[in-house]
Parts: structure tokens; C-alpha cells; sequence
């Protein structure tokens, strides 16, 4: 893990793993914005796993076994829905006018994979993350510890919207890393869940549907299996306005099959937070990087992976703050 000067802590979020960067632009005043994960500049080798029913993406295909692309060099995650998407030829721009990317036939293109999240509900519904504002995230990506919190992609993010998200808690963006010997993994989480987010350890609910009248949260599980069941789902569902979007990066070498076994057992932990998780409403994408030479057995990455990744979900919304007229956890929970 790097250290910072001044005998401070180890920077234990997603930048601990060499050659990544992380830049954020954020809009408070419209609640929205964009994440940049930048890779070294030969790329990571990455491969994704979507769940839910809702899934919103650009450029994801060349994350699959089998497809010829070998590498990906950024990776973007925007609010916006799926107008937050052009967040992603910013970032290319950026990459291209610094050579990076792939080469064919002369020509540099950068390979940059993005996944968007719903959060037109909260603050402004007719502005979002654009070319610009992947470009400035990406000038603004740097190798210090990943800003948590009401940041970037996190900004609008919401959880716990089974009566709607007048009666949510603020979601957010958080990072955490795993380690074990000389294997590192690191993983980044924008949550903005339909179901309520959980401490593991205590099977408290941290963050969720909050009551009608005020007196802490409601479980949505139960909720939906014991009722009494909320008007809106007595119909046919409507569009996901749901998602919460992970990747986790790791200095171990992985094939690209292996990083599809690594994302899959990553989404274990969001299944171990979140609940419930990978509804028809939610487009759940976790994408698995490596960025190393040595191998390493997929099954102890995947097990790191699904613990750094369970707890950046935690810190996401711990370190939340109250935006349009949502509030966060610590200010419900007083902590």
C-alpha cells in the first residue's frame, strides 16, 4: 500500500493499486456527475458482470471473452442516465490527444467502457455529465486517495426507493481496498440502490427506505414479501430509475476469463450489503481490471474483490452528504 508524507495513513481506496488514477466532476447544484478510472497507459485487462433488469451502458462489449479488444484504458461511470453516457467521448479525447489507446491500422483509439446511473430525480432533470465533463474528470484524476461521498457519479445517488425518493437516503461513491501478502485489490462502488444498504456484521439497516413518519427506516424485504405491499408495485413496473455501479482493480494477472470470475464474485458483495439487490429496477455492472504481471489464483482475487467491494458500498453511504432535499445516513443516524 502507498503511503502519503508526514507519516499519515496508507491510502487504502483504489488508487493504491500502481498506475491507476481516479478524477471526478461534479455538479452539486443539478445533483449529477462523472467518474474517471484511468488504467496505465498500456491498459488493464477487464472483464464486466451486469445484473438487474435496468442495465445502461456504452462501449461495454469489448469487456467479454472473446472479443478481440485485449485492453481497456479508462472506464466511466455518469449520472445522467443514459444522456450521461457522452461523459465517455471526453475521455476518449483525452486519451487520444496523449496517445493512448489502442493501435489500428496507425490510428490511437482509446478503449473506454461507461455505465450510467439514474439520479434525474434528484436536484436538476435537464442537466448532465457531457463530453466536457468527462474530459475535465479526467484532467482532475489523480493517484491520492479517492474522494468519497457526494463526489462525482455519487453526487445524485440515492437508496432505499421502494416508496419513492422522497422517502430515500443519499447514496454516494466510495473506495476501499483489500490486501493480502502482495496481492492487492481495490474497488471503487457508486451505489444508488433500489434496496436498502446493511452493516454485514450487525444486519442493521445503514442506509434505506426511510418510515412515512420519520422514525428510522423501513426494510423493503420484508416489505415487498409481507406488505402491506406500496400502490406503485400493484402495477406493471416502471422504467429502473436503480443502479449501483463497482469495479474492482487488482496488481495480480488475470486472463480476460479470469477477470469475468473475479467481477461475478464481486457482485457476492454487494449481495452482502444491499438487499434487495439486483432487481428488475437495477442495472448492477461491476467491472474486474488487472493490472499486474504476476499471477494469482481467481478465486482468492474473487474473495478480495467482493470484500473491498462490500465495503466501499459502506463507506459510500457513510460518508454521504444531504443534496436535494435527501438526507444521508449520518445525519439520520447522528454519527
Amino acid at each position: 500500500m502507498k503511503h502519503k508524507a508526514g507519516g499519515e495513513r496508507p491510502n487504502e481506496t483504489l488508487t493504491a493499486i500502481p498506475g491507476v488514477r481516479v478524477g471526478h466532476w461534479t455538479d452539486r447544484e443539478a445533483a449529477t456527475g462523472c467518474t474517471v478510472v484511468l488504467f496505465p497507459e498500456e491498459g488493464a485487462v477487464a472483464g464486466v458482470d451486469i445484473r438487474g433488469g435496468a442495465p445502461g451502458a456504452r462501449g461495454a462489449e469489448p469487456l467479454r471473452p472473446g472479443r478481440l479488444v485485449p485492453r481497456i484504458h479508462a472506464l466511466v461511470f455518469a449520472g445522467g442516465s443514459a444522456f450521461g453516457l457522452d461523459a465517455v467521448g471526453g475521455a476518449m479525447r483525452f486519451l487520444r490527444e496523449r496517445g493512448v489507446g489502442l493501435e489500428i491500422a496507425g490510428v490511437r483509439v482509446p478503449i473506454v467502457p461507461g455505465f450510467n446511473l439514474f439520479d434525474l430525480g434528484v436536484g436538476r432533470a435537464d442537466r448532465w455529465p457531457d463530453a466536457d465533463a468527462g474530459y475535465r474528470a479526467c484532467q482532475a484524476a489523480t493517484a491520492d486517495p479517492v474522494e468519497p461521498g457526494s463526489v462525482g457519479a455519487g453526487t445524485g445517488a440515492t437508496v432505499g426507493k421502494v416508496l419513492g425518493v422522497e422517502h430515500a437516503t443519499k447514496g454516494g461513491l466510495g473506495s476501499a481496498l483489500c490486501a493480502q501478502g502482495c496481492w492487492l485489490v481495490g474497488a471503487l462502488a457508486v451505489v444508488n440502490a433500489f434496496g436498502d444498504v446493511l452493516d454485514p456484521a450487525t444486519g442493521r439497516i445503514v442506509a434505506g427506505a426511510r418510515r412515512p413518519d420519520g422514525r428510522g427506516f423501513l426494510n423493503t424485504g420484508e416489505l415487498l414479501t409481507r406488505g402491506p405491499l406500496p400502490e406503485r408495485f400493484r402495477a406493471a413496473p416502471g422504467a429502473g430509475e436503480n443502479t449501483t455501479l463497482g469495479v474492482v482493480v487488482t496488481n495480480a494477472a488475470l486472463t480476460k476469463e479470469e477477470a469475468l470470475t473475479v467481477a461475478r464474485a464481486a457482485q457476492s458483495g454487494l449481495a452482502r450489503v444491499i438487499a434487495p439487490v439486483h432487481t428488475l429496477g437495477d442495472g448492477d455492472a461491476v467491472v474486474a481490471a488487472s493490472c499486474g504481471e504476476e499471477r494469482a489464483h481467481p478465486l482468492v482475487i474473487g474473495q478480495m474483490a467482493a470484500q473491498a467491494l462490500q465495503d466501499a458500498v459502506l463507506r459510500a453511504v457513510r460518508q454521504a452528504e444531504g443534496l436535494g432535499g435527501v438526507p444521508a445516513a449520518r445525519e439520520l443516524l447522528g454519527t
